[in-house]
């Protein structure tokens, strides 16, 4: 395990390396490390300072939230088809964020400035807390049956997303327009401001998930056998929980719902270290690495630059289908 999160780390470094140094003023990678030691002159510091580097780490710190939110959903339910996305956390999230951004008359950077760094963060953690403990709540019958959780959280999904179009349709045609461009999860103008509350949300709920590391890996025994080992099932579940809805929360917050992410990166992580549940630490690696990788992708390789989010999903779609069909043979099996 420490051999392949060691290689994800130095993956992570390499792909920041290529983001930075892409665009329309390029860097080769010499560059971007000369600049990043206080080398460079006066534009090369602006560009790789103030412009690219920040962009590249709210999309390490998303990614990382998002596939460790990932893991920790998958975990609970034991079942590799549970995400934040799937699970509606996610589009509890969005739902009040969108609410900001179009109730307030104005685009994300307006919010942010008229509401402070906190508002659509905040936003977001509510929503996705509300969210989280509608769908406790509704999943709860002497326990928590994973099965019932996904299945409760589609619905809920559907729910937010129309609430979602709703408040698009009856909103001014310039807030629908940023809200949408929101919505469809992207780094672009990502900058100092989203990065710093991002890493401290992150650190704060990856602590707490990490340091219950070994909780998780009871839990996935089951509950009853987990009961029987000595574990507080209740109450870890309702903490893991709270952590995979802080994270999942913080990413939507800083930039958008990037989709996905969470379903892919534990399952990639799962198959890289062959454990028999989704290894937490190495699923966020995962996240960031893919995260990085899509926006690489979106602003450099295609013709016209796209939101990453866009990038997420069409790896996305396959990869879950890909998932029913496996799961499906299992239980014909």
């Amino acid at each position: 395990m420490i051999i392949v999160s060691t290689l994800l780390a130095m993956v992570i470094v390499l792909l920041m390396g290529i983001n930075i140094g892409r665009g329309d003023f390029p860097l080769s990678l010499a560059d971007v490390a000369r600049v990043l030691l206080g080398g460079g002159d006066n534009l090369e510091q602006f560009i790789v300072i103030d412009l690219r580097l920040p962009r590249s780490l709210v999309g390490v710190v998303v990614g990382f939230s998002l596939g460790l939110a990932g893991a920790i959903t998958q975990s609970l339910t034991r079942n590799g088809l549970a995400s934040p996305d799937i699970l509606g956390i996610s589009s509890g999230a969005s739902v009040t964020a969108v609410a900001v951004i179009v109730l307030t008359g104005g685009s994300t950077g307006v919010v942010l400035s008229r509401l402070g760094s906190v508002g659509l963060p905040l936003a977001a953690l509510i929503g996705g807390l509300v969210t989280a403990v509608i769908l406790y709540a509704l999943a709860w019958k002497g326990g928590v049956d994973g099965f019932r959780l996904i299945l409760i959280g589609i619905a809920i999904t559907a729910i937010c997303q129309a609430l979602v179009y709703w408040m698009l349709i009856k909103s001014d045609i310039n807030d629908v327009a940023q809200a949408q461009a929101w919505l469809v999860g992207s780094l672009n103008g990502r900058d100092w401001r989203h990065f710093v509350p991002m890493l401290a949300a992150t650190a704060a709920f990856s602590g707490v998930a990490l340091a219950a590391a070994s909780s998780v890996n009871v839990l996935r025994l089951g509950d009853e056998t987990a009961r029987a080992l000595g574990a507080r099932v209740n109450g870890t579940q309702a903490v893991l929980l709270l952590s995979a809805v802080g994270l999942a929360a913080a990413s939507v917050a800083a930039a958008g719902p990037i989709g996905f992410v969470g379903l892919m990166a534990p399952q990639v992580a799962l198959r890289l270290l062959r454990s028999p549940g989704p290894p937490l630490l190495a699923s966020g690696l995962v996240g960031a690495a893919l995260v990085l990788a899509a926006d690489i992708t979106a602003r450099t390789m295609l013709p016209v630059e796209l939101p990453a989010g866009i990038v997420t999903a069409a790896l996305g779609v396959p990869f879950l289908l890909y998932l029913l069909v496996r799961t499906n043979r299992k239980v014909t099996a």
